[in-house]
């Protein structure tokens, strides 16, 4: 995986997704699961270089990050519970693709469970 395309297009096949352009700065390009409006994949160019971020469990954090060099702690995010992805063409394609499923899997889980009213 080594275009925003592809990044953004594998975040979308997931259930209830959308893209999002949140921010006055277009380079930045969210994909968002709708029914919580939490963001598990952004996309952008920082220092001519294609990147992603995507949301880490922090017991796995750092096996990422020491797994490969283009993984590196989250831009502009929370270090402990994000990891940006460099998209050079060094962290095969399925490795980046288990990182995202990853992330919606922990933004899924984010969800608000009904409890009973109290009495």
């Amino acid at each position: 995986m080594t275009t925003r395309q592809q990044a953004l297009t594998y975040g979308l096949s997931f259930p209830d997704t959308y893209q999002d352009t949140p921010f006055r700065d277009e380079n930045w390009i969210l994909v968002r699961y709708r029914k919580n409006k939490k963001t598990f994949l952004w996309t952008y160019y920082y220092q001519d270089q294609l990147c992603i971020n995507v949301k880490v469990d922090p017991e796995w954090r750092d096996v990422w990050r020491e797994a490969y060099e283009s993984v590196i702690p989250g831009y502009h995010q929370n270090k402990d519970h994000w990891n940006t992805i460099i998209l050079n063409g060094s962290v095969p394609e399925e490795e980046i693709k288990r990182m995202i499923a990853e992330s919606y899997d922990l933004i899924i889980g984010k969800e608000k469970k009904r409890t009973a009213p109290c009495k």
